[in-house]
């Protein structure tokens, strides 16, 4: 033990053991690798879950940081509920116990000692703690604290907490069984707040030096620190407590033994001598009677135990009169709690990540966006897009938390091999390594990413972020030969939840696709609210969309032509142009006038012999009512006005022929000139 916690080193059991620790380092390492990266499943509890955990196998006073957390959660009016594991219990099945009752062999002694101090408060004990949190959903718990959960990462969390002993943080350093990690120390940045536990038992030098080395894997405004405080003693067999400069002889069969003595010389107790046992250690009476004898031999006053020591007793045991037992009821205090409950509420609050690939999915996500935030206003929403700069979450007041990636064809893989050619020398994979970057830095920080898009944003989402997505599989349809086999196979196994873009496609994809209305037409629910302009215009209305791609700025040319060419035909036609709030405006107008337009002072028309075509900045769905006929360069709004009857017209090019299969006798493709 001595050289497990780096007190002396021992070269026999570094040789012995160090080979068993390089193995489950390999074994963390591709669990880790399997679990980051979604390969390996982790479900979502159906409440809101704090974890509470460690690093270390050893005591860090978990037991009364959750006591002391689930309390200030009920003071807040939250029904909370503690699931465990029960370690040192035999139960196979989900139990929920209260008060105390219970069979310390079936569920352990840190739940029973746990629902003793918190009455009328529902504690899980369940091997498989999911059943835990359910049996918990079903008693009516809003919130969940998990014990000792940190590396149980099958388990989604909301908040992990970290303790660390400051008196022993790490031992030597080593994985089990030549150290007393759990895991590598790096692990830490995946915790959400960090709290030094027993923060009395070192000096504020060590404490610092403490803080410096964690602060390299998390900010340092997340980490906190707590003390043991002694509220009273348990007594038996006396009614006289213990004073400063009482005589104790100490057992226990706890994880850091020396740290409760350490607490005892703290109280003014003098310890005359001690006897340490493995933890969770069942005493007998045997063990009991010798303890006491131990005890009178080094001429104690009193013998002591820590209050979990109590929950391993003999059942129906009475203390032996030999010797008064007296046992310290201790509470965890944390140092600056208001800091820290602060931290815990911002930690708390759900994060939501969109993520989208396509200027037409952007839309959508955005207008998902503001819907969820609507619905969740103390919630935190960020979009995460793979093409583009996500302009229509950021005009809509979102976050964009991905790197830009604006390449030459405009999506990450278009039509040919051609494109994915001139994609990679502008640098696509560049562009992709940064957005797995960015993933990696918020992956444990979100619980459920949202995607729109097709299979290739599912599959950067779930490799980027580990988590399993919801999915709006809006990219492929039946209509346009469907999602492939692997495709079909990719999605069932690795989303949550999926929505289909028609009832066709849903019946392709499963028993995890749904269809509830086309989430493309949705993006109309948003903005149409009937304040078009030209909906009771005597001329027809013919819609001009140069698109919302880069390219728009040129492609705005042949759209100017058609205009004149229509002009010229007949003059009972009213031309309206909206230009997408994603193009970069000062090219677009310049292009316009350099072409022989001109642009009125306010950037509301543009003119040329006697042709007026009216400019609007805002969604095609504020322009889209007593429209007549679309030219149409673009792709969704295309798709948008082919829903409600519009006809469309586009250039034959390979992408717009793609559209046609969707959109049939709704599309006329015309040769660019």
């Amino acid at each position: 033990m001595r050289h497990v916690k780096g007190e002396k080193y021992n070269l026999l059991a570094d040789i012995i053991f160090r080979p068993f620790s390089w193995l489950g380092s390999v074994f963390l390492y591709v669990n880790k690798f399997l679990r980051s990266h979604g390969l390996l499943k982790t479900i979502e509890p159906p409440l809101p879950l704090i974890s509470i955990g460690n690093l270390t196998y050893g005591g860090t006073n978990k037991t009364p940081f959750v006591e002391m957390l689930a309390k200030f959660m009920r003071s807040k009016g939250i029904n909370t509920g503690i699931v465990t594991r029960g370690y040192s219990g035999r139960t196979h099945e989900s139990i929920l116990i209260l008060d105390g009752e219970g069979k310390r062999d079936l569920i352990g002694d840190e739940p029973l000692l746990l629902s003793r101090e918190l009455p009328n408060m529902p504690i899980a004990v369940a091997k498989k703690r999911l059943d835990g949190v359910n049996a918990l959903k079903n008693c009516g718990c809003e919130l969940v604290i998990a014990d000792d959960a940190f590396q149980h990462k099958i388990m989604g969390r909301d908040v992990d907490i970290v303790l660390i002993d400051s008196a022993c943080p790490f031992g030597n350093g080593q994985i089990l069984p030549d150290g007393i990690m759990r895991e590598k120390i790096n692990a830490l940045s995946r915790a959400d707040l960090i709290v030094l536990t027993k923060s009395e038992q070192v000096t504020t030098q060590e404490l610092n030096n403490l803080r410096a080395e964690i602060s390299k894997y998390i900010d340092s405004s997340k980490i906190f620190t707590s003390r043991l405080e002694l509220t009273d003693w348990i007594l038996y067999g006396t009614d006289s407590k213990p004073e400063r400069g009482s005589k104790v002889f100490a057992f226990s069969a706890i994880g850091n033994p020396e740290s409760f003595k350490l607490s005892l010389t703290q109280m003014g107790m003098i310890i005359t001598g001690d006897k340490n046992f493995r933890d969770h250690h069942r005493y007998s009476s045997q063990d009991i009677q010798e303890l006491c004898e131990l005890a009178l031999k080094n001429n104690a006053d009193f013998i002591t135990c820590t209050e979990k020591d109590l929950y391993n007793f003999p059942d129906k045991f009475t203390w032996p009169e030999k010797i008064a037992l007296v046992i310290p009821r201790v509470k965890a205090v944390l140092n600056e709690s208001e800091k820290f409950f602060a931290a815990l509420t911002q930690a708390l609050r759900p994060k939501i990540i969109i993520a989208s690939n396509g200027y037409g999915e952007d839309a959508i996500g955005a207008m998902l966006a503001k819907k969820l935030r609507e619905k969740l206003p103390e919630s935190k929403i960020s979009a995460f897009v793979l093409v583009g700069r996500g302009d229509s979450y950021i005009q809509a007041g979102f976050d964009v938390i991905s790197a830009q990636s604006v390449t030459p064809s405009g999506g990450v893989l278009k039509y040919s091999l051609k494109d994915l050619w001139r994609d990679m020398k502008a640098g696509l994979l560049k562009q992709v390594r940064a957005q797995l970057n960015d993933w990696e830095k918020i992956s444990h920080r979100i619980r459920t990413p949202i995607c729109a898009g097709d299979v290739y944003l599912l599959l950067n989402t779930l490799l980027g972020s580990g988590a399993r997505p919801l999915f709006l599989a809006t990219a492929k349809t039946v209509y346009l030969s469907g999602h492939w086999r692997l495709e079909r196979a990719i999605i069932n196994a690795f989303t949550l939840r999926t929505w289909a873009r028609d009832s066709k496609s849903a019946e392709q994809l499963g028993n995890k696709a749904i269809y509830s209305g086309s989430p493309i037409m949705d993006l109309l629910l948003e903005d149409n609210h009937g304040d078009s302009d030209f909906k009771t215009s005597e001329k027809n209305i013919i819609l001009l969309l140069p698109g919302s791609r880069a390219r728009a700025c040129q492609d705005v040319k042949l759209l100017l032509d058609a205009a004149e060419i229509l002009h010229k035909n007949a003059n009972n036609y009213k031309f309206v142009m909206v230009a997408a709030p994603t193009l970069p405006l000062n090219e677009f107008l310049d292009n316009c006038e350099s072409h022989g337009w001109r642009v009125s002072q306010n950037k509301d028309s543009l003119t040329r012999n006697n042709i007026i075509i009216s400019l609007k900045y805002n969604s095609v769905a504020k322009n889209i009512e007593g429209v007549k006929i679309l030219l149409g360069l673009g792709g969704t709004a295309n798709q948008l006005c082919a829903g409600l009857g519009i006809p469309v017209i586009s250039i034959d090019e390979k992408g717009k022929r793609v559209q046609k299969k969707l959109l049939g006798d709704s599309e006329i493709l015309t040769e660019k000139n």
